[in-house]
């Protein structure tokens, strides 16, 4: 019996395997056949689009495709099966392969694969827009084990939020449909994997009343807390799990646009991938693919039409998923964790304690605490009326947030105030003595600075940053020395700043 056991398990594990799965944007990658489709830059045989220049960017987005060695790969914005086939010739290990378009559209989406693909199909969208962008639906087999891929390739940003809605409501349509099946949604979803924080001061994007497509139709949040891995089989409805959570907060992007991160390019996986049945998602495996060649001056290398070089505005993004069982072993630090710089490494909170902080500086609507010298500050938003400049407590954060990339307290309770600090400035920060564009040091008090304002920017020691004053305080005219004796360090989509909230943190001479 313990003979037919150990050949059993010996068979199982040697027909189980790995197997990566990726998604990459190769940016209007068009044929030369003229079909009064193309976006103007890519007419063939002009100055901008001819045999030189497919070729050339056969070449690079081939040599991406190579060396990323990627089973199963998804790609956006191919305009035909003609460059389909061209990159398929220059990477004939993909020995299967899908393709979709809708007539009237420029682009589409395609597949390639190492393993069968059994079928594929067509996800409407928008029956009355004929230049949508259908979502492709392929089902392949790994091991006998069935697996779907949606490939996605949503509205831009061009356009508001309730343009890229339709989309996830035609996928949750479809997802709805199917029970217990292991199925990956990815592409280019042209949303942020937290769209609903990033977008929600936007006016431009939010017409929908901040409903997103990718957070609230798909679920990969519920109730504004992002869905957590050791969490997503307890949910009754379809979840999904965002992998971008996987990576460090400084690590997460897939393009830039000034010099922001994004991650308009996403990997979503239902509870089914977390089950240990059939397939499952192999934990932690989530990356961006960034060889040099890709990257330079921390710019990525995006086609450029004049010179013939470069490879997309998008950098790949994979995933590895296996036949065999995983060991889940998901830990919730929040509980035994209580520090500020381990907070900033928090998706979401419920009752997150903190212990021993001091309030080290408090405005009309904000207030900083600190814990240690050489550790992390944060700001509370509204703070409660009973946190006292200078004193230390026990707190409980139930809600936090990020406001243009600045993390901050939203609420707390079961405020317990332990004693007096009459040293609280020596948490200070002098600013000569930091690198100011060091976002380890947002929310600290910065003092000793002093030199020219010019153009919103403090100019001192060959350096510069920009200066915000809050509503209601007088600016300095240009040409003034301004000395600041408590500056709150933040950031604002990506470019920090030095706030002055009150009167007293500055003087211009």
């Amino acid at each position: 019996m313990k003979y037919f056991l150990f050949v059993f398990i010996f068979i199982t594990q040697l027909y189980s395997l790995d197997f990566k799965v990726a998604s990459y944007n190769v940016e209007n990658f068009f044929d030369l056949h003229y079909d009064k489709r193309e976006y103007k830059e890519f007419i063939p045989n002009t100055k901008t689009w001819n045999r030189k220049s497919f070729y050339n960017k056969l070449k690079n987005i081939s040599r991406t495709i190579e060396d990323l060695d990627a089973d199963i790969l998804a790609l956006q914005e191919i305009e035909s099966e003609k460059v389909l086939d061209a990159i398929i010739q220059k990477n004939p290990e993909y020995k299967y392969s899908a393709f979709l378009k809708n007539k009237d559209s420029a682009i589409g989406v395609a597949l390639l694969s190492k393993y069968k693909i059994s079928s594929y199909s067509s996800i409407k969208v928008n029956q009355k827009n004929k230049f949508s962008r259908d979502i492709l639906k392929a089902n392949l087999l790994i091991e006998n084990n069935p697996l779907i891929i949606y490939v996605n390739h949503w509205r831009s940003k061009r356009a508001s939020e309730s343009k890229r809605v339709p989309y996830a409501i035609a996928l949750k349509s479809e997802i709805d449909k199917i029970k217990n099946q292991d199925y990956i949604i990815l592409g280019d979803l042209n949303s942020n994997y937290n769209e609903y924080q990033t977008f929600k001061y936007d006016k431009k994007l939010n017409d929908t009343y901040g409903i997103t497509g990718i957070n609230q139709i798909l679920n990969t949040t519920i109730k504004e807390n992002f869905v957590q891995k050791n969490k997503i089989l307890n949910y009754n409805e379809n979840v999904h799990f965002n992998s971008w959570l996987d990576l460090p907060k400084n690590k997460r992007f897939s393009t830039k646009f000034r010099n922001n991160n994004n991650t308009p390019d996403n990997i979503l996986l239902p509870a089914t991938l977390f089950d240990n049945k059939n397939i499952s998602y192999i934990n932690n495996s989530f990356k961006v693919f960034t060889p040099k060649y890709l990257l330079k001056n921390n710019k990525i290398l995006r086609w450029n039409n004049y010179k013939n070089t470069g490879y997309s505005d998008h950098l790949p993004i994979f995933a590895y998923f296996s036949t065999k069982k995983q060991s889940f072993d998901f830990k919730d630090d929040t509980k035994t964790n209580n520090t500020i710089n381990h907070l900033y490494n928090v998706e979401q909170v419920t009752d997150y304690k903190l212990k021993n902080v001091t309030v080290i500086y408090k405005a009309q609507n904000i207030a900083i605490l600190k814990q240690t010298l050489l550790g992390k500050a944060i700001m509370i938003y509204r703070p409660p009326e009973e946190l006292e400049l200078g004193f230390t407590y026990n707190l409980n954060v139930n809600k936090i947030d990020e406001y243009n990339g600045l993390k901050e307290i939203k609420k707390v309770s079961k405020i317990n105030q332990n004693n007096k600090n009459n040293n609280f400035k020596n948490f200070y920060i002098d600013g000569n003595l930091i690198d100011l564009n060091d976002e380890a040091f947002l929310n600290n008090v910065v003092i000793n600075l002093k030199g020219v304002y010019k153009k919103k920017y403090l100019h001192f020691n060959n350096k510069k940053i920009r200066l915000f004053f809050k509503k209601g305080i007088k600016k300095p005219e240009d040409g003034k020395i301004v000395s600041i004796s408590s500056g709150h360090l933040s950031i604002y989509k990506s470019s920090m700043q030095i706030v002055l909230h009150r009167d007293v943190d500055f003087k211009v001479y």
